[in-house]
């Protein structure tokens, strides 16, 4: 899998008039920070204003180059990306997180998701879909495509729930009402805003407007956090 497929809402585009997004790109590797630099750096909508090598220097960086996201690599030495991905969410303000991974890094990918991070991105990802991802999270939307939130959430979640977890999902889900709770399952399958909007009878509008009040009533960050709410309480 070497691409990210764009199934989530508009994107900012280039020439809008809003201020460029701020990356801050976190890597042990030098040589990929300077390709994703390259990268970012020559699209008019984007400005990398900061790196770090390590995830122990991310709290620091933060607070320097006040980035809106954050590309954060997994496997660093000292402290890594999904420690450091724990400690920017926890945040009052967090910038969005973005991780970089490889596909059998997918446990390690599971609990950056709860810890609030955006999406991943595979470290062979295109570079037009590069830009594409960090747009989406930029704009508080997950970078998943369904296929890839399909195939995550079984490997990750193929064994037995435990209790504790089903039992909290379960309770957060049951406060919902029955629109809300399809909508929800919806997500849990992988599916787009179309296409939850065909399945539901909704407008595309609607559908967006429920995810927003799903995010708010279960105080998740984001659609792939519901996506795991659901698969935890059983439900796909």
């Amino acid at each position: 899998m070497a691409a990210l497929a764009g199934d989530m809402t508009a994107e900012q585009q280039p020439g809008s008039g809003t201020p460029p997004v701020r990356i801050l790109i976190v890597d042990d590797d030098a040589l990929v920070r300077a390709g994703l630099s390259m990268i970012l750096g020559g699209t008019p909508d984007l400005t990398v204003v900061g790196e770090a090598a390590d995830g122990s220097e991310v709290l620091a960086a933060t607070t320097a180059c006040r980035p809106d996201v954050v590309l954060m690599d997994i496997r660093m030495p000292r402290m890594d990306g999904l420690a450091a991905t724990e400690l920017l969410r926890a945040l009052p303000k967090p910038p969005e997180v973005l991780v970089l991974t490889t596909f059998d890094a997918d446990e390690h990918v599971l609990r950056a998701l709860r810890a609030g991070a955006g999406g991943f991105l595979l470290k062979d990802t295109p570079p037009a879909e590069i830009v594409r991802a960090v747009r989406r999270v930029a704009a508080g939307e997950a970078t998943l495509s369904p296929t890839v939130t399909r195939s995550l959430i079984a490997h990750v979640t193929a064994g037995t729930v435990a209790d504790p977890r089903r039992d909290r999902a379960a309770r957060l889900l049951a406060g919902l009402t029955e629109r809300e709770r399809a909508v929800a399952v919806a997500l849990g399958r992988g599916c787009t805003n179309a296409e939850i909007a065909a399945e539901l009878f909704m407008s595309v509008a609607t559908v967006k407007a429920y995810v927003s009040r799903l995010l708010a009533r279960l105080g998740l960050n984001n659609r792939v956090q519901v996506a795991l709410l659901v698969h935890d309480a059983g439900l796909v």
